[in-house]
């Protein structure tokens, strides 16, 4: 988890692949904890052709039988059909926005706001697990036919892939992922 914490989380990604991916893993997560994923990560990248997803779009009902009993993943049917529907709709969406990346980063919320020092009191702690732009991902994503895609799983994707910087205050992390952002070239 340390080294998740201090080289991945947070840290801006606009590469396709790696935003599917991590939305596919943030749908299994919900309702587990973030380790029991991250422990099977390296399982679900080879049951899910390395999030590839023209390979996963193409999955069958053979495939989806093969991974319900494929014990190095979370066998969950719906999450599973999920991440297959999703793939074809990320297809979709590339199609019609010309990238994941360049969609996904016009959900990111104002840089002005959001990189000020943030204050942890009770308040923010109850809030942080939506924000209004991960509801109206979410909204969006459902909208184009998206599961397992809710306000808390888009807020969870958008800390995990750099969109927002929520290391606390005094993390050691912090000024590294902020100034990986202001550095970022985001994506059209």
């Amino acid at each position: 988890m340390g080294e998740y914490h201090d080289r991945e989380w947070g840290f801006p990604v606009v590469d396709d692949r790696r935003l599917f991916e991590k939305l596919a893993l943030e749908g299994f997560q919900a309702g587990l904890s973030w380790r029991t994923i991250l422990t099977k990560r390296p399982n679900f990248r080879k049951a899910f052709h390395d999030f590839d997803v023209e390979a996963v779009a193409a999955f069958t009902e053979d495939d989806v039988l093969r991974l319900l009993g494929d014990a190095g993943i979370i066998r969950h049917r719906g999450k599973i059909e999920a991440v297959v529907n999703n793939a074809a709709r990320a297809i979709e969406l590339v199609e019609q926005e010309g990238s994941l990346a360049g969609y996904l980063w016009r959900f990111e919320p104002d840089p002005a706001v959001t990189t000020r020092p943030i204050e942890i009191t009770d308040a923010w702690l109850s809030q942080a697990t939506t924000s209004p732009e991960s509801v109206a991902l979410s909204k969006d994503l459902k909208r184009r036919g998206w599961r397992f895609v809710g306000p808390t799983t888009a807020y969870a994707f958008m800390q995990a892939m750099g969109l927002v910087n929520d290391h606390a205050p005094g993390c050691v992390t912090r000024a590294e992922v902020e100034s990986a952002r202001e550095l970022l070239t985001r994506p059209s």
